[in-house]
């Protein structure tokens, strides 16, 4: 929301009281609190009819202040809020006759007071930003609504990410964000998950604690500024310090949540009915017997929402004319392997069987002269379950307790951005700060329902809509895409963006959902999709299935599923980093090489993992065009081996892609292609990359149910490498040394020549042992 009008003006129709001269602290144990006046009053004629703006400063974890600014103190306090991990932690507070530092862990906030107001965030003593002369205000409109506005300094070439999942430029300077869930596909400038956190290229943080609509101008009404404001009497934003970006991110999270880990078999493909395609029993089992046969390995059925008969979602209740025997038919799919997903929402159809039972119980939101909130769109009398009264939570976790108890795994957790602003809550809540939240309490209380119901690491939503903490529910996915090359773009930058919001596990509609992709463009996907956390076919009028396109394409997606499967010991330990972390497994280029400037805007690429990069195709030629940070990679597949630091144009078929692993990494290849849960530290080889003199390269697998099975690193100190291994485990495991074609000598191993490198098994019992290259 724009307030000025150029450099110097007010936009009609609005007043300011900003923030002038330092006039007074006052320290409250590990609290400071300034008042700010809009002018000098140093004189006491000056101290007269005047308003204040005042700043509270604290600290809700290490490296991280939170700055409060308000004007009138006694408005009337309604949630909801966002849930916080805060700690206790020590802060220093120095006060000299020029200025006060405030200080929590190495994150500092310098204020000034001699001179025009301002205040300034360094890390470790180096400047991250500053609020100005006149950046927070207070503002009133002709219709007396107030804002609270503040104004945080950009630096020349600085760049600011995050977000939310939003599929506009990677790079927000010159965007105008609301920070309002809406259903608006992946190609406009609306978002199903906005999180009111931000991330800077200079190496901090800032989150803007508030559920309801946060307006941002980022680099757009002041270029050399990104502007956030609120409606009301006060607004809080926290500044997030790190090293890195990387633990920036990971203070943000331990702040808002950690990402639950979901379990192993969700990270292998997914198989829906898609949306409006007709469908019943004997097409369910034509898909899972056509993935069978044509040996795609297949971890999950996915139900969408005409499980449940037309106008009465959602009832919980099967379609008994399509499905006459659901109990059975779900015994039947498990016992072929496979998990069971179903689409639910948190909207009751007028039709529904439970509509009138909600309504009688108060289940539903009411307007404000009692009467239920209803809408036609989705479904015809569309009533909405309200998750502030604890009662409707209960009514709703039964029906989904009752489809796991019959066989259900995941749920698809969709819609939760329609929520009104004209009604009353149960709890009392506002509405326009419920509006963004009720996606949080939508997904928790699915996501404890399966926790409690399957046990702890077995719960995995697929959810559409988000807010700040929402990572903790995970699996997400980009929402409705179309079937283009520059969709498919989009929902890149979507993913990456949400990813540096603190979302660990971040999924897509392979081939798009509108309409049916080219031939082309699904096998371009694909490779996408299943280098990707989690891996779907879903559409929305034709099916997924990949003969549905052309038997090329079958085995594009045998090829892509199978290498996901072998890399499983890779894949799932970087998902066990992610809950610890916080960190996407999907990353932006700026993550992993934060001192390359080269990096800071690409967004069609990313690593996966700490040491996978990928680079989709996104045209018919088959071209590929992508950057190599510096030191030498190894394609994963063909193992030819460039020289980064550069760009690259390469050209590839159906069956290959850009797959480069980074420069002195291990890469763990499982013994097993057919599925995605398997015990990972049996038979694993594992693969080092260009490992350079005095490096040390390491690598963990862990299983399912263990939290280290097997850690092995290795040293180089020119033509040797020292390796040792920690493992209880007592299961054969193997050192592949890419690229090479002989070693002089191998001390208690066995050495195998194979088209990748150099094979070594360690002797049974061995943990030691050294490679002479």
């Amino acid at each position: 929301m724009k307030f000025t009008d150029g450099n110097w003006l007010i936009r009609e129709g609005f007043e300011l009281i900003s923030g002038v001269q330092f006039f007074k602290a006052i320290q409250q144990n590990n609290r400071l609190k300034v008042l700010v006046g809009p002018r000098d009053l140093s004189a006491r004629g000056g101290q007269l009819d005047t308003p204040l703006l005042t700043v509270e400063f604290s600290s809700p974890q290490e490296d991280s202040i939170r700055v409060k600014v308000y004007h009138h103190k006694g408005v009337q306090k309604r949630g909801p809020e966002f849930e916080l991990n805060e700690q206790q932690v020590p802060v220093s507070i120095s006060d000299t006759e020029k200025e006060i530092i405030f200080t929590s862990g190495k994150t500092s906030a310098k204020i000034t007071k001699q001179g025009p107001w301002g205040v300034e965030y360094q890390y470790n003593g180096k400047k991250m930003t500053g609020s100005g002369f006149k950046a927070m205000s207070h503002i009133i409109d002709l219709n007396k609504t107030t804002y609270m506005r503040e104004e945080l300094n950009l630096g020349v070439g600085e760049y600011i990410y995050g977000l939310g999942e939003r599929f506009t430029s990677f790079i927000k300077n010159g965007q105008s964000v609301d920070i309002w869930n809406k259903d608006g596909g992946t190609s406009s400038e609306q978002s199903y998950k906005n999180i009111p956190f931000y991330l800077s290229n200079k190496g901090y943080g800032v989150f803007i604690n508030h559920p309801e609509n946060v307006s941002l101008e980022v680099a757009s009404e002041k270029v050399s500024k990104v502007q956030f404001s609120v409606k009301g009497e006060s607004l809080e934003y926290i500044i997030i310090g790190g090293k890195n970006l990387k633990e920036v991110i990971s203070n943000y999270t331990s702040l808002t949540g950690k990402p639950a880990l979901p379990p192993a078999w969700s990270f292998g493909l997914w198989l829906s009915t898609s949306f409006t395609t007709n469908y019943d029993e004997n097409t369910v089992n034509s898909f899972v017997e056509g993935m069978s046969e044509r040996d795609i390995p297949l971890s999950v059925f996915h139900y969408d929402c005409f499980w449940m008969e037309a106008l009465q979602w959602t009832d919980f209740e099967w379609d008994k004319s399509m499905f006459p025997d659901p109990a059975g038919m779900l015994k039947r799919l498990k016992e072929k392997g496979l998990k069971i997903c179903v689409w639910i929402n948190p909207y009751i159809a007028q039709e529904s069987i439970l509509f009138d039972e909600a309504v009688e119980n108060g289940y539903l939101l009411k307007k404000a002269n009692g009467d239920v909130w209803q809408w036609d769109k989705w479904q015809p009398g569309m009533g909405v379950v309200d998750f502030t009264n604890p009662a409707a939570c209960e009514w709703f976790a039964s029906h989904l307790r009752r489809l796991v108890d019959m066989g259900v795994d995941a749920f698809k957790t969709d819609f939760g951005e329609r929520i009104p602003t004209d009604v009353v809550y149960f709890d009392g809540s506002d509405p326009e700060k419920m509006h963004n939240y009720y996606t949080f309490l939508y997904n928790k209380v699915v996501h404890e329902v399966l926790k409690d119901q399957l046990g702890e690491g077995e719960a995995t939503l697929f959810a559409r809509s988000a807010t700040a903490g929402g990572q903790q529910f995970p699996v997400h996915w980009g929402g409705d895409c179309d079937a283009s090359y520059g969709s498919m773009a989009e929902s890149i930058r979507g993913g990456l963006s949400l990813g540096l919001t603190g979302f660990g596990f971040w999924s897509h509609d392979i081939g798009g959902f509108e309409s049916t992709a080219p031939v082309d463009l699904f096998k371009r996907w694909l490779a996408f999709g299943l280098l990707s956390s989690h891996s779907r076919l879903h559409g929305s009028n034709s099916y997924r299935v990949p003969w549905a396109y052309d038997e090329e394409a079958s085995d594009v997606a045998r090829f892509f599923t199978k290498l996901k499967c072998s890399l499983m010991p890779y894949i799932y330990n970087s998902a066990k980093d992610s809950a610890v972390t916080g960190l996407p497994m999907m990353r932006a280029m700026i993550l992993e090489f934060p001192g390359d400037p080269a990096v800071e805007t690409l967004d069609r690429q990313y690593m996966f993992g700490d040491s996978l990069l990928v680079a989709p195709v996104f045209n018919e030629e088959g071209e590929a065009s992508f950057y190599l940070p510096e030191g030498k990679w190894t394609h994963l597949l063909s193992n030819e081996q460039v020289e980064g630091g550069t760009w690259r144009l390469e050209e590839h078929d159906y069956f290959n892609l850009p797959l480069y692993v980074r420069p002195n990494s291990i890469v763990a290849f499982g013994g097993v292609n057919s599925k995605p849960d398997y015990d990972y530290a049996d038979g694993v080889n594992l693969h080092l990359f260009n490992l350079d003199d005095e490096k040390t390269a390491k690598c963990i697998v862990r299983n399912m149910s263990a939290e280290a099975e097997l850690v092995v690193s290795v040293s180089r100190e020119g033509n040797k490498l020292f390796v040792s291994a920690n493992t209880n485990v007592g299961k054969p495991w193997s050192l592949v040394v890419r690229g090479i074609k002989e070693v002089l000598e191998v001390t208690d191993g066995v050495v195998e020549t194979t088209e990748l490198g150099v094979k070594i098994t360690p002797e049974r019992g061995v943990n030691r042992f050294t490679i002479i290259l």
